[in-house]
Formats: C-alpha cells, sequence, structure tokens
C-alpha cells in the first residue's frame, strides 16, 4: 500500500501535473528526468521547487527542515540552472553544475535534484552535453526541466523525459486571483484574458506600470489608425523597456551588495563581483526585450480585438476595458488590412530576437502601421 502524497504548489489548476507527480510520489518511485511544459505564469516554478523538496526530505532524519532548505534555495544537494546568454543555455551551463555535479554523490540528502529552466534555448551541443546524463543518470539524481515552448525543445531531449503538461490558466480563474489581490473588476477581467493564462503576466498588465505599458501600445496604435500624430509614438514603449532594464540592474546591484558587505577582499571576491555584474546585464538586456516584445504582442491584439468588435464578436475580446475607446478610431477600416497590421506587430517582435537596431526596427513598423491602416 502506498503513502498518500501531498498536493504540490503550484499544482492546484493543473489536474495531469497534480496527477502524475502525486502518483510518482505516493508510490516512491518518482521519474529520473522531467519536462514540465506550458504557458508561463501557470506555475511550474513554483511545482518544480515543490517537487524538488520533496525529493529531498523523503527519507531524512527531519524532513520538514530539509523540505524548508529547499524551498529557500539553500540545500547543498539543489542546484538550479538558469541560461546565462539572453537568448541561449550555453554549454557551460550545464558542464560544470549539471553534467559533472552528477557523478557526485549527495552532500547530505539520499538524492540529487536539477532544476533546469528555458530548456527550449539549448541548442544541439549543449543537447548533447547532457543527453547521457538525462538518459542514464545515477540513481540518486532527479531531473526537472522547465519550458515555455514545448515545440522548440530538441527531440532528443524530449524523448528522454516524462513530461507534465500545465495548461493556461482560465481568464475568469485568473480575475478572481487578481480581484483578491485588490484589483478593480474591470481591470482583473482585461488583464486576466490578455494574459492568455499567464498569471505572472496578467498581474504585471493589472500594475501601474502595466496600465502605462498598455498606454504607450494604445498611443502606437490610434497613430496608426490617423486618430492622433505623433513623431515616435514608439518612443514611450521603448522607454518602458529602458526602465524595466534598470530596475532588473538595480535588482542585482542590491543583492550584490547584500552578499559582498562581509566578504574579504581577494581573488573569490573579485570573481563573484564579475558574476553579479554580468548577471546584472544578462538580466537587464532580457527584461529590456521582454517588455518590447509584449507592448508589440499586446498592439497584436488590439489590431486583432478591433476587428472582432467590428465583426460583432465582441466575446472574442480581450481588451475589454479598452475595446470602446479604441473601436471609434478604428471605424470603417478593412478588416483584412487591420490583421496584416497586427501580423506586422508580430514579425516585428519576432524580429527582437535577432538582435535587430530596436529604433530601427519600430520606426518601421509605424510607418507600416500608418500605410496599412492610416484611411
Amino acid at each position: 500500500m502506498t503513502a498518500e502524497a501531498p498536493q504540490l504548489a503550484g499544482t492546484e489548476d493543473h489536474p495531469h501535473a497534480r496527477m502524475v507527480l502525486g502518483s510518482a510520489l505516493a508510490s516512491g518511485s518518482p521519474s529520473h528526468a522531467y519536462l514540465f511544459h506550458g504557458p508561463p505564469g501557470t506555475g511550474k516554478r513554483t511545482a518544480a521547487m515543490a517537487l524538488a523538496a520533496e525529493l529531498l526530505a523523503e527519507g531524512e532524519d527531519d524532513p520538514d527542515a530539509a523540505r524548508a532548505r529547499a524551498l529557500h534555495g539553500t540545500h547543498p544537494d539543489l542546484t538550479w540552472v538558469k541560461p546565462t546568454g539572453a537568448h541561449v543555455m550555453r554549454v557551460s551551463d550545464v558542464d560544470g553544475p549539471v553534467v559533472a555535479a552528477a557523478g557526485r554523490t549527495p552532500f547530505e540528502s539520499k538524492r540529487r535534484v536539477f532544476v533546469l529552466e528555458r530548456v527550449d534555448t539549448m541548442n544541439d551541443e549543449v543537447a548533447n552535453r547532457l543527453l547521457k546524463t538525462l538518459e542514464e543518470p545515477p540513481s540518486f539524481v532527479h531531473l526537472i526541466l522547465l519550458t515555455d515552448q514545448l515545440g522548440r525543445v530538441l527531440e532528443t531531449v524530449v524523448s528522454r523525459c516524462q513530461l507534465v503538461r500545465f495548461d493556461p490558466l482560465p481568464a475568469d480563474r485568473i480575475a478572481e486571483m487578481l480581484e483578491a489581490d485588490g484589483i478593480e473588476p474591470q481591470r482583473a477581467l482585461a488583464s486576466g484574458r490578455l494574459s492568455l493564462g499567464n498569471a505572472a503576466r496578467a498581474r504585471y498588465l493589472a500594475s501601474d506600470e502595466g496600465m502605462a505599458l498598455r498606454g504607450e501600445v494604445e498611443r502606437l496604435v490610434l497613430d496608426a489608425l490617423g486618430a492622433i500624430h505623433m513623431e515616435e509614438p514608439w518612443r514611450g514603449l521603448l522607454l518602458r523597456a529602458e526602465e524595466r532594464r534598470e530596475a532588473a540592474e538595480a535588482a542585482v546591484e542590491e543583492r550584490k551588495r547584500e552578499r559582498l558587505v562581509q566578504e574579504p577582499r581577494g581573488r573569490e571576491r573579485t570573481a563573484m563581483e564579475r558574476e553579479f555584474d554580468d548577471t546584472a546585464k544578462r538580466d537587464g538586456r532580457r527584461a529590456r526585450t521582454e517588455v518590447l516584445e509584449l507592448g508589440l504582442e499586446l498592439a497584436a491584439i488590439a489590431f486583432r480585438d478591433l476587428v472582432a468588435h467590428a465583426a460583432g464578436a465582441d466575446a472574442a475580446v480581450l481588451g475589454t476595458d479598452r475595446i470602446a475607446d479604441l473601436a471609434p478610431a478604428a471605424e470603417g477600416r478593412d478588416p483584412v488590412k487591420l490583421r496584416e497590421a497586427a501580423e506586422a506587430c508580430e514579425d516585428t517582435r519576432s524580429a527582437f530576437q535577432l538582435n535587430v537596431t530596436e529604433e530601427l526596427a519600430l520606426s518601421a513598423l509605424t510607418f507600416r502601421l500608418r500605410e496599412l491602416v492610416a484611411t
């Protein structure tokens, strides 16, 4: 008779994940490699941390203490890996921290757990370094891989893992969560629908910062429709992205100060400072790009909302709180051109992953949108 496993945090809204992971823990025979997949903000990281905590607590004299340290990220047998490249995972991210470390016995627990984020950013070289560890790890090793884009994960990696699905959260469920946090209902509902199932994104969109970003996006759309006239309607979007970059770098700088306050001068301190500085630049670039990509995705959604509204399909509108303000500017526009405008926004968003010049790309987009829908 197997023991009853606790419901893991992060799986509350995901019956498939709850069933797979709960059964594995109850049976005492968890898989050596899991691949958590689904939209961002649906609980994958939370569930990975909770699963790691349970794996490391099992069989310990003080399981609660082991569990608590794992949940705080301080357990010596838990390794959490994030890609160090802005858009790619490097060989060095897995070579020492995972492949080499997996061959060493645990420090305290009966197991070692490795969590790897954004595994869709692995190229063939990185995946090849990891394959043997994925396929034939030591008996005490468990790997938990995370991705928001399962289709971009190399098949050689997917085939060696047990898949655990995290579904998009329903908009109404996200809206309930936001209202419980004090967000007014109209903003909560729109943020939930615009989030496309991503609770973390919904919280950002519902915040004052998120609403300010939406305002910049609306100016871009209204300029394209000819309702307002701005020399650089995209400038505000760039400023928001820059603010986000500065905030991300400042957060790393604060962690750096806290960590180094008692660190004696020497080579280790210098190396640590350099690592923090590299992290700050990397996190800053990523934060900036995320804001730009989100802004352009919201612009594409706005154009599609205008098409749906004009067709009388208001149930399909995502930005429910702003459609009444945008719709008059789009009266009489060709729905085909509005859809092409949405596609142009998506094309520019994809181009940002290729390190294009942001100002040139946004300027070109502005002229293209005006050409499509200004009259």
